[in-house]
């Protein structure tokens, strides 16, 4: 059996030793009892009894060994701002914030809304929250007011955390009067907010309300504030998932097992050193900024950059420089990113020492191959996909290279992680499915640790939403569409609220996607589904062009390259040219939003959205 297969059956079989081993990675002020109380199905509580703290693990243990090593590296290209904290530096800096939280009456228990830019006192304000045992929830900078407002109601946050605006391409974004909007809205109005005062944009304070950080910060400059120690179960944070209608839809953390989890993925998957750097080129409003631009590389005594900026600016090799600059090992990104920079002179690529840089993570959509094949031939490293949720916290599917390195397969983020039972199913009737069929992504009870307790405030809703949608089985689904090969690698198809339904044949988008974009002047795509009087549905799709002055013969080139590699059942209905897509701030298309316009609809909820110029030029092509 080979070393993984080993590796992840035992995480299976015997999830209690297993995991038993991996929480040796933290430090614990009291041992745990029990690994794995899962009497309550679904409800998994991992580390019963243990007490520790996440603020201590990832910043406070490492004064001993490390105290004047970098460990935050905050660099901001919008402000041409760069500056580095020590692990002595980071800890002083959290201990003042702790302090203002503490003196404005923030204990255990209480939650803490965090609505920052990427700067450096935004990485102070979770760690924080979590050395008081208070419960933060990250708001993405520029939330729309309307959306802020709804996450306020839900989380009911005693202070809010504030910069006065982010900044875009050298522009100011203004965050004060879109909370000021947020808190008139809301029927819960929070007690306090901090200020952190960027000077870049004029704003009132509200009398009473507002807090100067700068001067509350010059109260406690010696402040020291003991860790709060928590059980391993109580919330460390909430996060709400991105495009969400109706009620926000709160992913609840724990403290202990999202610790032990993290603290393991950076030995197994992302094999990061303690002493290196790691530079994460997402924003701390996403999951992927909590676990692994805050959490993951601190926990594992690393170097981690929070960067404010484009890969653009000042030029395509900026996030290159970084690496050689701060001697990066472990890079993370999105495929969205490697397409921008693909469009770049090439010399950017060549231009900087990457000796340093081990693996280029990519993750937060389909990697598709000309993106990888390209990356790869332009910076000779590994590229590593991977795929996971807000909810899960850390990789479902990937290689795991800390444990054995095996061979990529382009279009699969690999097989499943330890501690997780994945299963292909039957949406319809339940069934295990075999190798080469189409079936719904699913987890088998008990979710490992790190993943979701529950959604905030609704229990009820945590096991009717993620667990009650495969007929008679309590499964954690994912709503992706897959299917996995002979080898167990599984390859992702697409939401399967998104699975298109043409008349009775079920097509992934994915594949639709990965049909269209492998046309050579075709840089982008995205498939939706929509109704459809004879068939139910039909596919139509958005493509972005290489080359926007050849675009005349396009669609049709287009339309036949489908149906020569997936038949005419898969043929779009149509396929608009078009010069941008609808993304959000982290790059992902928003799928739900053309469809919605594809059908006439009210695309809702659009706060998510970097450029709502964009679906705007879209509604022109339905007459809207």
């Amino acid at each position: 059996m080979s070393a993984y297969k080993a590796f992840h059956e035992r995480s299976v079989k015997d999830p209690q030793g297993f995991w038993a081993e991996q929480a040796q990675l933290i430090e614990w002020q009291k041992p745990f009892d029990q690994v794995l109380d899962y009497s309550n199905p679904p409800f998994a509580k991992w580390f019963v009894g243990g007490k520790t703290n996440l603020c201590h693990n990832a910043v406070d243990r490492h004064l001993k060994d490390r105290a004047d090593q970098q460990a935050l590296i905050a660099v901001s290209t919008e402000t041409d701002q760069e500056k580095t904290y020590t692990f002595k530096e980071l800890h002083t800096e959290v201990n003042r914030m702790a302090a203002i939280l503490k003196a404005n009456g923030v204990v255990k228990g209480d939650r803490v809304l965090i609505y920052m830019p990427m700067i450096a006192e935004a990485c102070f304000a979770m760690l924080a929250c979590v050395r008081l045992g208070a419960i933060h929830s990250v708001v993405f900078g520029g939330f729309a007011s309307h959306s802020l407002a709804s996450r306020i109601d839900d989380a009911k946050p005693k202070m809010v955390i504030l910069a006065d605006a982010g900044a875009r391409g050298g522009k100011p974004v203004p965050y004060k009067p879109l909370l000021d909007e947020a808190i008139t809205l809301s029927a819960h109005k929070p007690e306090k907010v901090l200020l952190i005062d960027r000077k870049l944009v004029e704003y009132n304070k509200v009398a009473g309300r507002d807090l100067d950080y700068a001067t509350e910060r010059a109260k406690v400059m010696d402040a020291q504030v003991p860790c709060e120690w928590l059980d391993a179960t109580d919330p460390s944070y909430i996060l709400y998932t991105s495009g969400t209608t109706g009620k926000p839809k709160g992913v609840q953390r724990d403290t202990g097992g999202y610790a032990v989890a993290l603290a393991a993925s950076m030995r197994h998957i992302y094999g990061g050193k303690p002493g290196e750097a790691m530079f994460t080129t997402s924003d701390i409003g996403w999951v992927v900024g909590h676990s692994y631009i805050i959490y993951g590389p601190l926990l594992n005594g690393m170097a981690t950059i929070m960067y404010e900026g484009t890969p653009l600016r000042p030029d395509a090799g900026i996030w290159w420089q970084l690496v050689e600059k701060y001697k990066v090992s472990v890079m993370f990104s999105a495929p969205t990113a490697a397409r921008v920079l693909k469009k770049q002179d090439p010399a950017f690529l060549t231009k900087y020492d990457l000796s340093t840089l081990r693996s280029v993570f990519l993750a937060g959509e389909p990697l598709d191959e000309p993106t990888a094949t390209w990356l790869h031939g332009a910076i000779n490293k590994p590229i590593v996909d991977n795929y996971w949720q807000t909810e899960t916290g850390w990789p479902m599917l990937a290689l795991q290279r800390g444990i054995e390195v095996m061979p990529h397969k382009f279009g699969s983020p690999g097989v499943p992680v330890y501690g997780y039972n994945m299963k292909l199913l039957d949406d319809s009737t339940g069934a295990e499915l075999g190798a080469d069929q189409k079936g719904v992504v699913a987890i088998e009870g008990p979710l490992p640790p790190g993943c979701m307790q529950t959604v905030w405030g609704d229990d009820e809703r945590f096991v009717k939403t993620y667990w009650q949608t495969v007929p008679g089985k309590m499964v954690y689904s994912t709503f992706d569409w897959g299917i996995k090969d002979k080898d167990g690698y599984f390859f992702i198809l697409g939401r399967t609220d998104d699975v298109i339904n043409v008349a009775g044949h079920r097509l992934g988008t994915r594949e639709i996607e990965e049909s269209i974009s492998s046309h050579p002047n075709v840089a982008e795509v995205a498939v939706v589904g929509i109704e459809d009087k004879l068939k139910g549905q039909v596919a139509i799709g958005f493509a972005i062009a290489k080359d926007a002055n050849n675009t005349a013969t396009l669609e049709a080139e287009i339309l036949k390259t489908v149906d020569s590699q997936l038949g005419a059942v898969a043929r779009p209905a149509r396929v608009y040219i078009v010069a941008a897509l609808p993304k959000t701030r982290s790059g992902k298309i928003v799928r739900r939003a053309l469809q919605a316009v594809a059908e006439g609809r009210d695309p809702g909820d659009l706060s998510t959205l970097d450029d709502q110029s964009v679906l705007a030029q879209i509604k022109t092509l339905f007459g809207a």
